[in-house]
């Protein structure tokens, strides 16, 4: 079974953490990141407990503590942006502070509408450490300017404590498991006309939950499949939500036969059995629009098996990939050029033409696990020895990777 969810594990470790009573969570995510949001709550006043493969998780019914000194959000983007919001509203003063990757970050995104909404927050040029002077907060109707699930919970996060109601408008939906998190600690909200609704003033409750595996994390095992035609991959309990599914629609446009097997659901997340096996032709593919906002996480390693396509691999609209762990735009292509291929830069992505081959090289991760992650399975086909320079920045998301792929591949 793939690690928990990602996304999915730092929503429940940041719920947990503020509702009422024990929450139980099996298969958390074993990265660091996710790790990090717990640590926040509990020098906020949760209390976590691990019990064999569950984390125990006892909130502060609503009430965060002052912590003792900083926040540390080590590695994590989705930590800061989302507890931001959290603690917008709690009385007191909150000093958020990361690793050098996280500290050139853009958090001016949040800061807008949670300034809006009353709090008081402030940057270092437009960055962290962020300070943020919580109290009463009002609700406001808010239009998200970018495609950001990490600013959208964070205003649902400070909707959720604020006066009056709050409302949010995507003009790309993003993926929505801060919606099914919500509700499944039960809080009300709802899609009105367009517009995520959620009313000010509610209590949230503990709960007991499966982690799905990662969808983000099994993307690079579903575009190593595509590069042998005698791929057969199982993965069991895989998340499936359709806001993260995507990706497999991805997969079978570019050659692959996917067969669900099974299906289930939990606190409104889908999970699944899938059977993955390559087609006779490995296709190329255009990501743009919509689709590169819902693939973001995952355009790094199909970039990375891109010229082994046939008609190879256009990116646009993915400029986003630039204020990441790293500027992925920029590492994709100096990797893929150091293994011999040819790569058109732009500005919002890039152009792979198909039909190259791939040789060994020296890969710069530049400490970016999906970097260090997509150059790994594209080293599978490629000639010779790859070196991969920073390979244990895996570690942020998925430490079992390099198991996870010397098994897959002695199979």
């Amino acid at each position: 079974m793939l690690p928990g969810d990602k996304s999915i594990s730092h929503r429940y470790a940041m719920l947990a953490g503020f509702a009422e009573g024990t929450s139980r969570l099996t298969n958390f995510s074993t990265g660091a990141d996710p790790h990090s949001s717990l640590g926040c709550m509990e020098a906020m006043g949760a209390k976590v407990s691990l019990e064999g493969k569950t984390i125990s998780v006892t909130g502060t019914a609503g009430v965060l503590g002052q912590p003792a000194g900083d926040l540390d959000c080590g590695n994590s983007g989705s930590t800061m942006r989302m507890l931001a919001g959290l603690v917008a509203a709690q009385e007191g003063v909150y000093r958020f502070v990361g690793d050098e990757s996280l500290t050139v970050r853009p958090m001016e995104r949040i800061r807008k509408p949670l300034e809006l909404m009353g709090a008081r927050i402030e940057l270092t040029e437009g960055h962290a450490p962020m300070t943020v002077r919580g109290g009463a907060l009002k609700g406001i109707d808010f239009e998200a300017p970018i495609a950001s699930a990490q600013v959208k919970t964070a205003v649902l996060f400070a909707g959720l404590q604020a006066r009056g109601t709050t409302s949010i408008a995507e003009a790309v939906r993003t993926r929505d498991h801060s919606e099914h998190a919500l509700r499944a600690f039960g809080a009300r909200l709802e899609r009105a006309d367009g517009r995520l609704v959620i009313e000010g003033g509610q209590k949230l409750r503990a709960i007991e939950a499966t982690v799905p595996g990662d969808m983000s994390s099994a993307a690079f095992f579903l575009c190593a499949s595509l590069l042998f035609e005698d791929s057969n991959l199982v993965l069991d309990a895989l998340g499936m939500n359709p806001t993260r599914a995507t990706l497999l629609d991805v997969i079978t446009s570019m050659g692959g036969v996917i067969k669900v097997l099974d299906v289930q659901e939990m606190h409104g997340e889908m999970s699944g059995t899938i059977q993955v096996n390559r087609g006779r032709t490995l296709r190329g593919i255009e990501i743009a629009g919509a689709l590169a906002a819902q693939l973001i996480d995952e355009i790094p390693v199909i970039a990375a098996i891109a010229p082994y396509t046939e008609g190879g691999v256009k990116i646009r609209d993915a400029k986003e990939l630039r204020v990441k762990e790293s500027d992925r735009i920029a590492l994709v292509v100096k990797n893929l050029r150091a293994m011999g291929a040819e790569v058109v830069e732009h500005e919002d992505g890039m152009d792979i033409p198909g039909g190259q081959t791939l040789r060994g090289g020296v890969i710069d991760s530049g400490m970016d696990h999906r970097i260090a992650m997509a150059f790994s399975i594209a080293a599978l086909r490629a000639e010779g020895e790859t070196e991969i320079r920073g390979a244990e920045a895996a570690s942020i998301s998925f430490p079992e990777f390099y198991t996870w792929l010397d098994e897959l591949a002695i199979r």
